[in-house]
């Protein structure tokens, strides 16, 4: 087999099968830190941007965290958390948050290996990563919205903003009723 074709095996398009939006978004506890645990649930009551990337140091994860860092007051005035996801373990996380100079959590989806990609449906069993994925998960638990990029693409944040905005809309709506 050619180097090109067996390149083209292993990165691989894999099904699109994200969790759709409406489903409830699965619990989980990841790492933060070797020492610290987060878990989904602490942040009911606020909207959630799940940010699944394939690994630290790529150029697209690594462009693609630094945006979100950028914007992350953006985010946050929409009432947002940010947590970014990856199957690297917590000590490359902390070198990468400190060399990109994060100021969001990267949570270890390390062992079991993928195990929260699995239940959001976007681990690439070939690659042995997630997904470039994203998921805006509302204040009650439930997935608004959710994409799937190609791996090689950073997703940007427009459509993030446009989940959110849409989910400030309707709490507002809400309280006028």
């Amino acid at each position: 087999m050619s180097n090109e074709a067996n390149h083209e095996q292993m990165y691989s398009k894999s099904p699109r099968t994200a969790l759709p939006t409406g489903d409830e978004a699965p619990d989980f506890s990841l790492r933060s830190t070797p020492d610290q645990w987060v878990t989904l649930s602490e942040f009911r009551g606020q909207s959630v941007i799940l940010a699944f990337y394939p690994a630290d140091w790529s150029p697209v994860c690594g462009d693609q965290m630094a945006l979100y860092n950028e914007i992350l007051p953006e985010f946050q005035k929409l009432g947002a958390a940010l947590v970014g996801i990856s199957v690297d373990g917590t000590w490359c996380h902390a070198a990468f948050a400190k060399d990109r100079k994060l100021h969001f959590p990267l949570l270890a989806d390390f062992e079991p290996k993928g195990a929260v990609a699995r239940s959001y449906g976007v681990y690439r069993d070939k690659d042995g990563v997630s997904e470039r994925a994203l998921f805006v998960i509302d204040a009650d638990g439930i997935i608004h919205w959710s994409h799937v990029s190609p791996v090689g693409v950073n997703p940007g944040a427009a459509s993030i903003l446009s989940a959110l905005e849409e989910l400030q809309t309707k709490k507002e709506s809400a309280a006028v009723s």
